[in-house]
């Protein structure tokens, strides 16, 4: 029989896929148009003549049954009615498939007789014939790299480092979509339901396994074997960040997840007893799982959490201290020697270089009128003000990370002040990342601008550089990373 883990990376790099019962009416044949980018095999096994000519128009070979598909198959997807999973699941058995995503539901979920029966009846035939069941009730795998989709809505081309185990199929779809638009990239992705065979820890088993994987993150509803959980999540932890986003933390959303997936309710202390204790990086919601992901991709390590801030313009001075000093950040004074470099460019007064560092006024400033605020004509370009701040911060032994307030309302001022000021703005953060230990990320608040924001954050990730669309965002992701850092390095 073949090995476990042997059958999930046939599952999760498949040569051939076979799409069983995929129908126009239900989903306009989204599984196998979803197929259309996958670099392998796909085969189509349908009985229903109805569907034979529009399943040809895809360019798919269709078969009646899946023991005529000639080539080995190394992953099935399944939409059949739940009656027939038995039926079909026993071909797959016999003609050895490597994995089988059942995207059909209905089951132990329902509470009802038939579905539990049935459960117990798919259980015992994937079980004993030794098959990769994932789900039911699941969208199955999403491997980016080789064209392997959940549904057509999803990217393909580019493999990343990054791992998702969902018990949700709309969280594992929205992962990959959100996360994409942020500079996140999928190494291997897997929706898987209800969890009979196959649950989360084997799925983490097998990412902290894969070469690719270089962090993995969960949505977990509830676990079958919490012993076998922790002790792989405590090692685990050691090797690769692993962030955990527990769905049904309230009653009422324990009650919610044993209508989704069948999940018996744990304590909500307990699942934070458990994530801290093991050393995982606890998330509540989908933007921040993204945001910590997106953290810990672009950011150097960090273990401190003295923080200089730089803002263009007075008032969000406050607001960013307010909120880091919150998150629990220090805000500390510079050193006299920071300050002595910063009086030396700084022309007035009301723009503070203590820190936060107001750069704003400066920037507004013309070269004449610096020259004689400053009294004296050696002065560096305004157009070099960004730089020389971020220099003396990266030199500021007070100093462990950076962050920079730009909204894209100023963008477009700054822009109009000086044309090339935007190139500027991104070619000098993105300097500054390749040569600083420093993390340094750029918080984009909201204005008038909301389509500039976009842009904004677009490019900043084309030069390596995160973005954030409020300071809270920002300093919570940043304060779950520094502690994650703190704890394993």
């Amino acid at each position: 029989m073949e090995d476990k883990f042997e059958g999930l990376e046939r599952a999760f790099n498949p040569r051939s896929v076979v799409v069983i019962g995929d129908k126009r009416q239900n989903n306009n044949y989204s599984f196998l148009r979803a197929m259309a980018t996958f670099c392998g095999n796909v085969y189509s096994v349908n009985v229903d003549p109805g569907e034979f000519p529009g399943i040809e128009a895809l360019g798919v070979k269709n078969y009646t049954s899946l023991l005529d598909v000639p080539d080995p198959v190394d992953y099935a997807i399944v939409a059949v009615p739940r009656q027939i999973a038995p039926i079909i699941l026993r071909d797959c058995i016999h003609k050895r498939v490597g994995g089988v995503s059942l995207f059909t539901s209905g089951f132990a979920e329902t509470r009802t007789r038939e579905g539990m029966e049935l459960a117990d009846t798919i259980t015992k035939m994937a079980k004993e014939g030794g098959l990769n069941l994932i789900g039911p009730n699941c969208m199955g795998i999403f491997n980016p790299k080789i064209g392997l989709r959940n549904t057509p809505d999803q990217y393909t081309g580019n493999g990343g480092s990054v791992g998702f185990i969902s018990q949700s199929g709309g969280h594992a779809i929205n992962f990959s979509i959100v996360g994409h638009n942020n500079g996140i990239e999928i190494s291997k992705l897997v929706s898987y339901g209800n969890g009979y065979v196959l649950d989360s820890t084997d799925y983490c088993e097998y990412l902290l396994r894969d070469e690719e994987t270089k962090i993995i993150a969960l949505y977990i509803e509830g676990i079958k074997d919490g012993r076998r959980f922790f002790n792989l999540l405590r090692e685990g932890t050691k090797v690769k960040p692993i962030l955990i986003w527990k769905g049904g933390q309230t009653r009422e959303g324990s009650m919610a997840t044993a209508s989704h997936s069948g999940s018996m309710a744990e304590s909500n202390l307990m699942w934070e007893t458990v994530i801290k204790q093991c050393g995982a990086i606890k998330t509540d919601n989908l933007e921040e799982l993204v945001d910590t992901v997106m953290m810990l991709l672009y950011a150097p390590a960090v273990k401190k959490n003295r923080v200089g801030l730089v803002s263009l313009s007075g008032g969000q001075c406050v607001n960013m201290t307010d909120v880091f000093t919150k998150q629990g950040f220090t805000v500390p004074l510079l050193t006299e020697r920071s300050y002595k470099e910063l009086s030396s460019i700084f022309a007035i007064v009301g723009a503070s270089y203590r820190n936060p560092i107001d750069l704003g006024g400066n920037l507004s400033l013309s070269e004449s009128t610096r020259r004689a605020l400053l009294g004296r004509d050696d002065i560096p370009s305004r157009e070099r003000l960004l730089d020389i701040t971020l220099d003396i911060l990266d030199n500021d032994e007070n100093i462990d990370s950076i962050v920079i307030e730009m909204s894209a309302h100023l963008m477009e001022w700054f822009k109009e002040a000086f044309p090339d000021f935007a190139e500027y703005f991104y070619t000098t953060l993105a300097n500054f990342r390749k040569k600083s230990g420093k993390p340094i990320i750029v918080v984009i608040p909201p204005s008038k601008v909301e389509i500039g924001a976009i842009e904004m954050k677009q490019n900043l990730l084309k030069h390596g550089i995160v973005s954030f669309p409020s300071f809270s965002r920002g300093a919570e992701a940043l304060g779950k990373v520094i502690g994650h850092y703190q704890q394993h390095r």
